[in-house]
């Protein structure tokens, strides 16, 4: 059992990662209102956020520009335009580098030229070695650097293991645990925690939890890797985030005893902004076809496109979906 004064107190090498813009970005292919950024950020200083996570660096000759808003490349020009002149000490920023999506070696320049603090490498297990190269330039260039292994709930044991070892050799300075198909139920966090645990440990590395909403269970794997040692906590306002989304910035907030944390500006930022999304039609969160995929162990993509399609059959989705080889 934790210990309680894990769980009651406050340590302060927690740090909360917002990442609204990102993961909630693949809800509304990163076409988010006029000024939705830069009030995001002002929230995010406001309420004592440790990182905000401005979106993805992708390729753009993989992707048309024409058809994503700016977080889906967010370059360096486009988050100074968001920012302003004076950066502020109190918020640091990230962006995400997908192994095979990401031309880092030309578009992630030299830190000393750019305002981001923070590469997140998101990887598969199978795509490691070229996550560490994705690594090891982003350390040369003065960047912080975290690996974020995904679709874990799908790997064996053996083969994350060996994961760790490699990533714990590189210069990453954080390894993190995400559920990407929200699958996994806390008492398996617990032991998912406790291999991480062996690895940071070994390498000197903090670690970091990225949770997704498909079984209401976000939140509150979160909170048990916070009691597990776990120190950097993603999450997202009003839980926006691909399908189920992710952790709620608000019940993080409620939750960490830290008083450097203020959650009135996120409920200021929710009531200004996150309700006009929803009212507008954009769609995330807890619903049933979220619930099948994670509790089935897989990718949410037929779950969006049954959202897409404004399907009702949750049955018949269910059907189909354990009829697939």
């Amino acid at each position: 059992m934790k210990d309680i004064s894990e769980l009651m107190n406050f340590r302060p090498s927690i740090k909360v990662l917002d990442a609204t813009l990102r993961d909630g970005g693949l809800v509304n292919d990163f076409y988010f209102p006029e000024g939705f950024a830069k009030a995001l950020y002002e929230a995010n200083v406001k309420s004592g956020v440790d990182y905000m996570e401005f979106g993805y660096r992708a390729d753009k000759s993989m992707f048309d520009v024409e058809k994503f808003g700016p977080c889906k490349f967010s370059d360096d020009e486009y988050i100074r335009s968001v920012i302003g002149s004076e950066k502020s000490e109190k918020v640091k920023l990230a962006i995400m580098a997908d192994v095979g999506r990401c031309n880092y070696k030309e578009d992630i320049h030299e830190r000393s030229e750019s305002p981001v603090d923070l590469i997140r490498v998101a990887t598969y297990l199978h795509q490691i070695p070229a996550a560490v190269e994705m690594i090891e330039d982003a350390h040369r260039k003065g960047y912080e650097t975290s690996c974020n292994i995904m679709a874990l709930s799908t790997g064996q044991e053996n083969d994350i293991k060996a994961a760790l070892d490699i990533i714990g050799k590189s210069p990453v300075d954080i390894i993190y645990i995400v559920d990407s198909y929200g699958s996994i139920y806390p008492e398996q966090m617990a032991r998912v925690c406790d291999i991480f645990a062996e690895f940071s440990a070994k390498y000197n590395k903090k670690l970091g939890i990225h949770a997704h909403d498909n079984q209401k269970l976000a939140f509150a794997n979160t909170i048990e890797c916070v009691g597990d040692g776990v120190d950097y906590l993603d999450a997202t306002y009003m839980q926006m985030g691909r399908g189920a989304g992710n952790c709620a910035m608000e019940l993080l907030l409620g939750f960490l005893k830290n008083p450097k944390y203020n959650i009135y500006p996120v409920f200021e930022f929710i009531q200004n902004h996150m309700v006009d999304l929803k009212k507008k039609g954009i769609t995330w969160g807890y619903d049933i076809q979220y619930v099948v995929t994670g509790i089935l162990n897989q990718h949410p993509r037929t779950a969006i496109a049954f959202t897409k399609d404004n399907r009702t059959d949750y049955a018949d989705f269910y059907k189909e979906i354990i009829s697939q080889d």
